[in-house]
């Protein structure tokens, strides 16, 4: 469904794997990177670390994923952009050459990007087609092959509401709520009670989900009826059932009124709840549980606050990024590089302002993070 406002075009972004919850949001927003910039990922036509946030060119991004040392954004165009890190073909320009400012990908109907810790891209288009393209390991480009793609392949189906891509393995919803997953298995992180690889979808049960799975060895992901589940690897805590046994099947995180969650993969995860309270568990080596400590926990613990809105993050962060319905944005954890966005490297174990308001969305990867803030009420 599309509307339109004076202030731009309105959109529905479907959840994926750097985010958890369905928003409103108008044409005109800008982005920014902060962090490392080692192979050219924060899109200035350099290779420069910058420690606060600075802009990417352009007013009209509506998405944007990070991985490993590459970024892709989508625009309100439909168009979708690259840069970054290109060793395996995962910026879809069918080469391997790296970008350190955006070029485009063929087509003006994509809808949405994930970029996975595995040097490998799923997109979805507004037709419901859904494509892949990178590193193909594992069979994680669902292809039934392990051959690498340096442009995008479809995935079988039309059907595809949202993707998301972890650092060797595939995630799927289709608009009947079904989920659906392939790639490496070895720690169960597939959801379907085993540990094989799949080279194409296979089924993980159920068909009420709502948001994309997020996670490394492990994964998360909500429900329509507002429960919270994961499955995979449990070191730390991480899918706080106050144990630390693996799982290859979802198992019910307690509580019925989550709405946005964010995982890492150093094993922790965040979470918002609808009454605006933000919970975090699993290991906290790097103090980005927010809790101002570096103590795990099994099970999970309130974040002070009552005003919390959604939470994001990234694979291999080893931080969190969350906004309050202020639209303001704060940030814990590690911070080398930079990519706490406060203008140095101190690393900080509770929340700290991002300069600015109105942030609707970010994505981080191991060493870099990007937010998109509403230009037309900053």
């Amino acid at each position: 469904m599309i509307t339109s406002s004076t202030s731009g075009v309105w959109e529905l972004d479907d959840v994926f794997a750097k985010a958890n919850a369905q928003r409103w949001r108008p044409n005109g927003d800008a982005l920014f990177a902060w962090g490392s910039g080692s192979s050219g990922q924060l899109g200035q036509n350099n290779t420069t670390n910058f420690s606060s946030p600075i802009q990417i060119p352009g007013t009209t991004w509506s998405s944007v994923s990070a991985a490993v040392q590459t970024t892709l954004s989508t625009k309100t165009d439909g168009t979708l952009w690259s840069w970054g890190y290109n060793s395996s073909g995962q910026l879809g320009q069918n080469n391997r050459t790296p970008y350190s400012s955006p070029v485009q990908i063929p087509g003006t109907t994509w809808s949405f990007v994930s970029g996975g810790g595995g040097n490998h891209t799923l997109a979805t288009k507004t037709d419901g087609t859904l494509w892949a393209w990178g590193n193909n390991g594992s069979g994680r480009l669902g292809q039934n092959d392990t051959t690498y793609y340096s442009s995008p392949v479809q995935i079988p189906g039309t059907t595809w509401r949202s993707s998301s891509s972890t650092t060797n393995a595939s995630f799927g919803i289709k608009t009947d709520g079904t989920l659906w997953s392939w790639g490496s298995n070895d720690n169960g992180q597939l959801g379907v009670g085993n540990r094989t690889q799949y080279s194409s979808p296979v089924q993980v049960p159920g068909n009420t989900w709502s948001s994309m799975p997020l996670g490394y060895t492990f994964m998360m992901a909500l429900k329509t009826d507002g429960t919270l589940w994961g499955w995979g690897t449990n070191f730390g805590g991480v899918l706080g059932q106050n144990n630390q046994t693996y799982r290859s099947l979802p198992v019910q995180i307690p509580g019925t009124t989550w709405s946005s969650v964010k995982v890492d993969s150093y094993w922790n995860t965040t979470a918002v709840k609808t009454d605006g309270t933000l919970w975090s568990w699993g290991y906290n080596y790097y103090g980005n549980l927010g809790h101002n400590n570096r103590t795990s926990y099994s099970s999970p613990v309130q974040i002070p606050g009552t005003t919390w809105s959604r939470v994001f993050g990234g694979t291999g962060t080893r931080l969190t990024f969350a906004s309050k319905t202020d639209g303001t944005l704060w940030a814990w954890g590690d911070n080398v590089n930079g990519k706490l966005g406060q203008n140095n490297t101190t690393s900080s174990s509770s929340p700290v302002q991002i300069p600015g308001n109105n942030w609707t969305f970010v994505a981080t990867s191991n060493d870099s993070a990007f937010g998109i803030q509403n230009v037309y009420t900053s």
